[in-house]
């Protein structure tokens, strides 16, 4: 007899309870989700900027127009100054707010108070360099027309944080924080901040090499500091005299034309030549690891001017690519700004007022970074009673207590302490127990003027140069080209002039032996005016011709990107706009190409060398040098080089070798090792430089990480770039939306096109001086920080694939590129 067993009532009523309640907890879950979605959307299109009607401010004097054309690029006309850069702090504001808000707060220290208690350590270094105070020095000395253009950019940037209290960018949001009132000491700060990337930070180089000659003494320190070389190619340096170098050149005249020849053409003139922290967050703090460790390399620029001698229109062709840290939004935000005859357009640094680089209806100029001596560091002897030695005895230093907010947590107290070169910034120095002064051209009187509007309205070489003479920190090397067919170079900066020494080495603070008795005069910096050859490039390295009476610097970047951009200027040729960009975008590597016929040599000839090697020798032969993403010889050859670095270095400096491959030098210390071979830099076991060159190239090709087929290997696995939002992409519902991932990526840090994981060319601009409508420029991302804006990621694909775009400036080209047209108008 079978039986059949039921479930009871009770089982199956608790089980349709169970359903029932996870039924409602889905619907409730989904109701949630799309309500969150619905506010979401609406929060986010309501921080979108207003890009057509009109709106009404009291801040304004006169309506002031502003169109866009599909690229989202502000065309901003106003009747007078004030309006004018009202209205650009406005629109600047409209795109990238919070970008400008974690800026000024990086600068001043203030990240902690918003993004947590990891954010202190950031937060401690900027106190202790003490950039709000540099700024306040500032503004007390400004002169009354830039104090009040900057305030009307600051109440532009207030109207519309005042407009969209309640509709501000989701990251505000998300942080639960709204920003503070924008100040004329925020626009300091923002520009401090390029300072401090530029021109700070050398000091780890000073005591870098202090603990080199204590390891290595004179000879080998000299040699691995090396600061110059035969590739170096100062501006105007072919066939120029040192007499030349010097003042009194062949200029413009009063009137600002030059003096004609026979032919009424131009007569050649004679001339001068990282905090720590969550980079992510950091306006500035750029990651020096593209790929392997070993070859980190430091960041540069491009800037070259050609004469219409060189080009098919007659007339010159400048360019100008600044590298910096890849990040969304871009570092720059395009803009062109009308008033009356101010008439000027290029990129904007967000956060201040004017063009930093681009074009006005006469001139046109760019930047790259001069890297001069501009910090030093002083070893300060200090008493029982907190007192530190002078010359004239014991004195009290200064003493600035600093107050860290911190989100979520007890504030954190600093006793900055600062003596007469400077703050103590022992504590920023890991290990280091003696009392470090830092002294840093920003803290001298008057050494940081803003000339940026005096530059946008120059109009010839003599008012360019005049322009820059006070643009003291940070010192520049600028590339000039005009509509009458000029060109030229001019080095900017306040570079001291020392009683001893060349800053290079720390040096004791109680004698005045090592003090600052002035700066370089302006007059005395180099400078060139129409070469004879009528081609101008640098690339960070050295400006100067030998026998210059001044140290400028006393660590160049490496030559290798200016001896190629001037190799490609030298062909036999006319050259055009897309030639501009072709250089722009190079990745040929002539110290990877060097090392990898030094390697293949090495290999031929050593009778142990592997099958291994042997394949990878071959992939090296013939190789030109090309960082092509589909190639594997530049991958074998780059991890060989630092291998060899490893090799050569940590026998004679220990677990300090690393460092030493970080300097802006090192790549040519290590050709110049290479090319002589010295008995003191072989490591002890091998015979020969042969063997040393293969065993590199053993090590690589033998790593785990190798793949088993060495052509497999190509540059496009090992090098990518990666460009991040700070806050979006750490979400992973927006991460996909927020940045482009990650993408292989050609070149190198040695080539022109100088490039890591996210680290790259942060625009790249050609002027044409025959029709300025043909100009191009291209930023990395887009105009726009708001994620979800048509215009935040709009420029990547043309960046990433060496494309750009036509910057209209006629009144006729920006009238048929509009696409938006909004009018402010005042209340």
């Amino acid at each position: 007899m079978s039986t059949t067993s039921l479930a009871s009532p009770a089982r199956t009523s608790n089980a349709r309870i169970a359903i029932r309640v996870v039924v409602a907890l889905l619907v409730l879950a989904l109701i949630v989700f799309l309500a969150f979605d619905i506010w979401f959307y609406r929060a986010v299109r309501a921080a979108l900027p207003v890009e057509d009607g009109t709106i009404r401010f009291s801040g304004l004097s006169q309506p002031v127009i502003v169109t866009r054309d599909s690229l989202g690029i502000p065309t901003i006309t106003a009747s007078n100054l004030s309006d004018l850069f009202f209205a650009q702090g406005y629109v600047t504001a409209q795109e990238r707010l919070w970008q400008m808000d974690m800026m000024r707060r990086f600068a001043s220290g203030d990240l902690a108070m918003i993004l947590g208690p990891s954010f202190v350590p950031v937060d401690r270094e900027q106190r202790i360099l003490g950039l709000r105070q540099v700024a306040e020095k500032v503004i007390a000395g400004m002169d009354p027309m830039q104090r009040e253009q900057l305030q009307a950019y600051a109440n532009g940037v207030n109207a519309y944080i005042a407009e969209h209290g309640k509709t501000l960018p989701m990251e505000f949001r998300f942080l639960t924080y709204a920003p503070h009132v924008w100040t004329i000491e925020d626009s300091l700060l923002v520009g401090h901040s390029i300072t401090e990337f530029l021109n700070h930070g050398y000091y780890r180089e000073i005591l870098l090499k202090e603990k080199a000659l204590a390891k290595l003494g004179p000879e080998l320190t000299a040699e691995l500091f090396v600061n110059s070389s035969w590739r170096d190619h100062p501006p105007g340096s072919e066939a120029m005299s040192l007499q030349d170098h010097l003042p009194n050149e062949l200029e413009p005249d009063e009137e600002g034309s030059a003096p004609a020849t026979k032919g009424g053409k131009a007569a050649p003139a004679k001339g001068l030549t990282q905090p720590v922290g969550h980079s992510e967050f950091l306006p500035f703090n750029v990651p020096l690891d593209s790929l392997a460790p070993e070859l980190s390399y430091h960041p540069g620029s491009n800037n070259w001017v050609v004469s219409g001698a060189h080009t098919v229109t007659s007339k010159p062709l400048l360019s100008n690519d600044m590298h910096l840290e890849l990040r969304l939004p871009n570092t720059w935000y395009e803009a062109h700004l009308i008033c009356g005859d101010f008439d000027v357009v290029g990129v904007t640094l967000p956060g201040m007022p004017y063009v930093f680089v681009g074009h006005n209806r006469n001139i046109a100029w760019g930047f790259t970074n001069l890297g001069p001596a501009v910090e030093d560091v002083f070893i300060e002897k200090f008493n029982e009673k907190g007192e530190y030695l002078t010359p004239q005895g014991w004195v009290q230093p200064v003493h600035r207590k600093e107050v860290i907010q911190v989100k979520g947590k007890p504030e954190v107290t600093l006793d900055v302490v600062v003596t007469r070169h400077g703050p103590i910034i022992t504590s920023l120095v890991p290990g280091e127990t003696r009392q470090l002064a830092l002294q840093w051209v920003i803290y001298k009187p008057d050494t940081s003027k803003i000339p940026f509007f005096q530059l946008d309205s120059a109009r010839n070489w003599k008012e360019f140069r005049a322009a820059l003479a006070p643009f003291g920190a940070p010192g520049q090397n600028t590339v000039y080209a005009d509509v009458d067919g000029h060109i030229g170079y001019q080095a900017t900066g306040f570079v001291p002039i020392r009683a001893s020494g060349d800053g290079s080495l720390p040096v004791s603070g109680d004698t005045d032996a090592y003090e600052w008795t002035g700066f370089v005069p302006y007059d005395e910096m180099p400078r060139v005016f129409d070469p004879p050859s009528g081609i101008i490039a640098t690339a960070n390295g050295r400006v100067t011709p030998d026998g210059y009476r001044y140290p400028l610097s006393f660590e160049w970047g490496s030559p290798y990107r200016t001896e190629r951009i001037y190799k490609l200027l030298s062909k036999p040729k006319k050259y055009g706009l897309a030639d501009m960009l072709a250089i722009q975008i190079d990745v040929v590597s002539e110290l990877d190409r060097y090392c990898a016929e030094r390697f293949v040599y090495a290999i031929d000839h050593s009778p142990k060398a592997s099958e291994r090697a042997k394949a990878a020798a071959d992939l090296m032969r013939n190789w030109d040098g090309t960082m092509a993403v589909d190639s594997a010889a530049p991958t074998i050859a780059y991890y060989s080089r630092g291998k060899l670095n490893e090799l050569l270095l940590k026998p004679k400096l220990g677990d300090d070798w690393e460092a030493y491959t970080h300097g802006y030098m090192a790549p040519v210390w290590l050709e110049n090792v290479l090319s002589h071979q010295s008995p003191q830099w072989l490591p002890a076991g091998y015979g020969n430089y042969d063997e040393l060159l293969t065993a590199a190239v053993e090590a690589v090709v033998s790593d785990s990480t190798a793949p088993k087929k060495l052509s497999h290997w190509t540059w496009g696995r090992a090098h990518q770039v990666d460009v991040k939002h700070p806050f979006w992409s750490n979400l992973p519902i927006l991460k996909r939306a927020a940045d482009p991932g990650p993408q292989p990526l050609s070149g190198d840090g040695l080539t022109v096109k100088q490039v890591g994981l996210r680290f790259g060319p942060s625009e790249r601009f050609t002027a044409d001086m025959s029709d300025l409508d043909h100009s191009t420029l291209n930023i990395v991302n887009g105009e726009s920080g708001n994620l979800f804006d048509d215009h935040y990621n709009d420029q990547w694909d043309a960046y990433y694939h060496g494309r750009t775009f036509e910057l209209p400036f006629s009144t006729g080209a920006v009238d048929q590129a509009v696409q938006h047209r909004l009018r402010l108008e005042p209340r």
